[in-house]
């Protein structure tokens, strides 16, 4: 019988073993799911939750390898009814099931004997295999091409995307230090690092933290800018740097909307809002120099966002009065990171209702809400300034 509510009465008529209608006032709770499964399936599903959990974590031991791989063939093990049951403090049927692309395709720059001079890309790192490719990808190539004479290879610093990847896919990315350690025993004389982070953040501190203790193992060591430059003081202060991204995502927001110039999308009351990460670290002053850069360029419906709402005027709810308030009816929203992983595909635009596409449309203020889920490391301006930067440090 279909239930109407669950918690909450409602009637129903039932018979009588004498063939008597009554009328009756029920309520129905504690409902058992049907494919609750028994306690031998869930306990094949604790397990891979169990160990999912264990290899969420940022820091590398000698076990993380051993149980990334158990991981994967527990998982494996498990029918597609039990696979359903994984749920932990970090796991869900997810972490090996999401479809985010071709790990096939991926190159996770890790070879030896590779010369004398090293250029090490460092990235944060995602799990989304597209991204991976495209994103990240697409800035070593363009480094490769344009440096021949130099070696590229690939670092990430979140080790819990490194286990990710490793588990689900069976490729390993090394960290900072297996990195480094690589470049050591390759008898690398030159090291060039160029971080793929938007700015002089947390990430960026941590990244130099751990050369400090490698430099003299190189007979130069050399640590480029990131994408969007020096930081500087306050909120009007901008540079070429963030200028030439400016333009760059911009103009490739308006191409991939269909329009033919960011004015032609404001005269169809067309708002951009770029969602960045944000960050309670004091260079988060830099994504309010990026909407001075927009202001400066006069792109009046461009908008810059931060997911953790950080600094205050860059919520999402400030963003949403700031697109209100100069009148547009249509929103385009898009990451302001170097890759489209969780915060774009999540964050940005899933379909819970605390995402950003959400939110706008909630507020009925918008006709339309629409997600773009590209990364900065796909726009060839993007990568033309890390190409230019790390030309600064080699010469």
């Amino acid at each position: 019988m279909p239930v109407p509510a669950i918690d909450e009465p409602f009637q129903v008529a039932l018979i009588g073993t004498k063939g008597k209608w009554y009328d009756h006032e029920v309520v129905v709770s504690d409902v058992q799911a049907e494919n609750a499964g028994s306690d031998e399936d869930k306990a094949g599903a604790d397990k891979v939750a169990e160990l999912i959990d264990s290899i969420y974590v940022q820091e590398w031991t000698e076990d993380t390898d051993s149980l990334c791989e158990e991981a994967k063939k527990a998982w494996d093990a498990l029918s597609d009814e039990e696979k359903e049951l994984v749920e932990g403090e970090e796991a869900s049927p997810d972490y090996f099931g999401a479809d985010t692309g071709d790990a096939s395709k991926d190159d996770p720059l890790n070879g030896d004997e590779i010369g004398e001079n090293e250029l090490l890309v460092v990235s944060f790192g995602t799990s989304f295999n597209d991204s991976r490719v495209n994103d990240i990808g697409g800035i070593e190539k363009a480094l490769a091409k344009a440096y021949p004479d130099w070696s590229v290879r690939r670092a990430f610093t979140a080790q819990i995307i490194i286990n990710h990847i490793y588990a689900r896919d069976g490729e390993k990315i090394d960290n900072m230090e297996q990195a480094l350690e690589r470049a050591v025993n390759n008898g690398v004389k030159n090291l060039v690092v160029q971080p793929t982070h938007l700015m002089h953040g947390a990430e960026y501190d941590e990244l130099t933290e751990a050369l400090d203790g490698y430099k003299d193992k190189f007979e130069s060591v050399s640590v480029a800018e990131p994408l969007l430059g020096e930081v500087g003081k306050d909120a009007t202060v901008i540079n070429e740097d963030k200028e030439t991204v400016a333009k760059a995502i911009t103009e490739e927001a308006v191409k991939t909307a269909g329009y033919d110039s960011l004015e032609a999308a404001k005269e169809d009351s067309v708002a951009f809002v770029f969602m960045g990460h944000g960050t309670s670290h004091t260079a988060n002053v830099t994504y309010d120099q990026m909407q001075a850069q927009m202001d400066k360029l006069s792109y009046d419906n461009v908008f810059i966002g931060t997911v953790e709402g950080l600094p205050e005027d860059t919520a999402l709810d400030a963003v949403i009065e700031a697109v209100k308030a100069k009148g547009y009816k249509k929103v385009i929203l898009r990451p302001l990171m170097v890759v489209a992983g969780d915060h774009a595909n999540n964050d940005m635009a899933g379909d819970e209702e605390d995402s950003w596409k959400s939110c706008f449309e909630a507020d009925g203020s918008f006709e339309s809400v629409e997600c773009q889920i590209a990364g900065l490391g796909g726009i060839a301006g993007v990568q033309d300034v890390y190409v230019a930067h790390t030309g600064e440090v080699i010469k």
